[in-house]
């Protein structure tokens, strides 16, 4: 078959972006169209040995920084890839016996003749989910929020409709692609691997004391949505060792904590292995790759007992779920995790059902059963 892959852009790596690795290693010859690359973004550097096939959104000045408020233009972004594309410009997904989509918010669905959907979620910014950043919070963006959101809510209606076959990343977005789409959907769990430890001495000393089992650790950008004021806030109030790694995406570092800034998968691996707990506090996470990265480590998660992390963590034997979503709450968690024995064995045989090569199984099941 000839098989093309779409993803709504190329700049930030995150578990979106390993979902696109992980099709493009099983179908290294498909090119990928996208709504634009950033040149020199961890994305794009990431699939540098892959053909890229990029809109004309790609040649508007600024677009890196234009996208977000000229979202109004998604309709005809993706319109420049149909059958009225420019096959001269690789522009023509019509060509394609299958077209695979990994569709998050830029609304990347119904765009081939025949057509698997991979959902990470249906947009959350369309359908007053929480998003990392408040991008309404002054009103003259509330107002165009919500004109462009009204009609663009209707083009994501019609899309969906298109797709063939729907895959939801977990139970919970299989929820939401029926709620709002009206539609079935195959729950296939995205890719995780163990991330790969090399040796300590590798290590930068910032995350040395990763064998101490003396601190919580949050692996996350630094944006709003992802609980981490309010486990800094506990932090303080318990007296609770953190440790917190990732990029500070406008966020400054925290008293109290240690903010590590972004590591190297090695270091990810050392600090997830090292220590006591993970904390995986969003309100309503779609899925949640990096508590099952800990999980794979033999190391048990305390989550808010909400969205993705009820699939992915099993209460009380891979951690603990709690429901009062507080600094007292987060605080009241711990104290019940701190009573527990924990079995690494039993943790790490349950994140292998989330594995790569599970993901692989089930999408290739998929993928001839419908094509």
């Amino acid at each position: 078959m000839k098989i093309a892959l779409v993803h709504d852009y190329l700049n930030e790596y995150g578990g979106a972006e390993r979902v696109l690795a992980t099709l493009s290693e099983m179908w290294p010859d498909a090119p990928i169209y996208t709504a634009f690359a950033v040149s020199g973004s961890t994305t794009v550097k990431a699939f540098g040995d892959k053909k890229v096939v990029t809109s004309w959104f790609q040649n508007v000045p600024f677009y890196n920084k234009l996208y977000s408020p000229l979202r109004f233009l998604i309709p005809w972004i993706w319109g420049s890839f149909s059958a009225r594309g420019r096959p001269a410009f690789g522009w023509d997904l019509s060509q394609y016996d299958l077209v695979i989509t990994s569709a998050s918010w830029y609304i990347t669905k119904g765009l081939g003749k025949k057509e698997i959907c991979y959902c990470h979620t249906p947009p959350r910014w369309l359908y007053g989910y929480e998003t990392s950043i408040d991008w309404q919070k002054y009103w003259p963006v509330r107002i165009y929020a919500a004109i462009v959101g009204h009609f663009l809510r209707m083009y994501d209606f019609k899309q969906a409709q298109k797709v063939g076959v729907f895959v939801a990343n977990s139970k919970n977005v299989a929820e939401r692609i029926e709620k709002f789409y009206r539609r079935e959907s195959v729950v296939i769990y995205p890719p995780v691997s163990p991330p790969s430890v090399p040796p300590l001495k590798e290590i930068r000393p910032s995350v040395s004391s990763w064998g101490k089992k003396d601190y919580y650790l949050i692996v996350s950008r630094l944006v709003g949505g992802k609980g981490i004021e309010m486990a800094v806030e506990a932090a303080k109030k318990y007296g609770f060792k953190l440790k917190i790694a990732g990029e500070f995406a406008g966020w400054k570092k925290m008293r109290g904590v240690e903010t590590l800034g972004r590591v190297t998968e090695g270091e990810k691996a050392k600090l997830m292995a090292g220590a006591r707990g993970f904390l995986a506090l969003a309100r309503d996470e779609d899925f949640g790759i990096t508590p099952v990265e800990a999980q794979m480590c033999g190391t048990p998660v305390i989550a808010f007992n909400g969205g993705g992390y009820r699939e992915s963590v099993i209460n009380k034997k891979t951690g603990i779920l709690f429901d009062d979503y507080s600094v007292e709450g987060l605080g009241g968690a711990i104290k019940e995790f701190e009573k527990i024995k924990w079995d690494k064995g039993a943790i790490r045989k349950h994140a292998q059902k989330f594995s790569k090569e599970n993901f692989k199984k089930q999408m290739l099941e998929l993928v001839n059963k419908y094509a």
